[in-house]
């Protein structure tokens, strides 16, 4: 279903339904683990932004189908080979513009999440008004293991939302991933639901703030300005780092363990000439 009337490749990745004036925007690409690649993340902004145009629509639930809710972003389809300091504009440019979509949303936005998510896609739902999670659902934000700081805002959000010691737990060497369980239990998580009740809990809440005329809002008092400013800098930090020799080493491995030669042979060359390229981005 397309309520939104989505262009035929954003459709693709996701489907939307509206009810009671609460539009359901669902990754629908449950194979590739509802994965961030570049399309996905285009038809995500663009649904959210056709969401906010609409008078038909007055809250925004974001979820996914399948098992997961989002495997975060592939990196290894939104990186190619560029002028070094073109990759770094480019890497800090979409950081920065993908966590706006949803630090901008003047509407209220619930992210359920029917499964286990990674990175982005669980900073981001940090950002939002609130998040539901089916009890099989877990969060991981691997940064440390991939060498890169901390992004959407994680780096001062994320403490107040759940505590620093879990946050430091979570972005730091432990790589801690907490259980649906757990995330509630430390804040991160705001309504604990069983997974086939998922998409009519979600519903019933966005559905309440409708009723009650729920205004827009951030978790643990953070403020839209500082966000902002938090958020354009750690994209300036990711860009760099994704530039280290550190991360791209780290791809290239993981990636042709996967069997991904080309774009692990691709990282490979950008560490190979590392000393020559990083000149350049001086």
């Amino acid at each position: 279903m397309n309520d939104l009337n989505l262009s035929a490749t954003h459709a693709g990745q996701l489907s939307t339904s509206l009810k009671d004036e609460v539009i359901t925007i669902c990754m629908n690409k449950p194979k590739s683990l509802n994965g961030w690649t570049l399309d996905m993340m285009m038809a995500i902004k663009s649904a959210i932004q056709t969401a906010i145009e609409s008078d038909a629509v007055k809250a925004i639930i974001l979820t996914g189908e399948g098992h997961y809710y989002s495997a975060g972003v592939n990196l290894s389809s939104t990186i190619q080979l560029m002028h070094p300091r073109k990759l770094r504009d480019m890497i800090k440019e979409m950081n920065q513009q993908l966590f706006e979509v949803f630090i901008l949303c003047p509407k209220p936005i619930l992210v359920a999440f029917n499964g286990p998510g990674i990175g982005a896609s669980v900073t981001s739902a940090t950002l939002c008004n609130g998040i539901i999670a089916a009890k099989n659902a877990t969060f991981l934000l691997p940064f440390s293991a991939l060498g890169v700081p901390p992004e959407g805002c994680s780096s001062v959000h994320l403490g107040r939302l759940m505590g620093e010691q879990n946050a430091a737990r979570m972005l730091g060497t432990e790589g801690w991933k907490p259980t649906a369980q757990q995330a509630f239990d430390a804040g991160l998580v705001q309504w604990l639901v069983d997974g086939e009740n998922l998409r009519e809990e979600a519903q019933n809440i966005a559905k309440s703030w409708v009723d009650n005329n729920q205004k827009r809002e951030f978790l643990a008092g953070s403020k839209l300005d500082e966000l902002l400013e938090v958020n354009q800098k750690e994209s300036v930090a990711l860009a760099n780092a994704f530039l280290a020799a550190k991360f791209l080493h780290g791809q290239a491995k993981f990636l042709w363990k996967k069997g991904k030669y080309a774009p692990s042979v691709m990282f490979y060359s950008l560490l190979i000439l590392r000393p020559l390229w990083a000149l350049m981005l001086k």
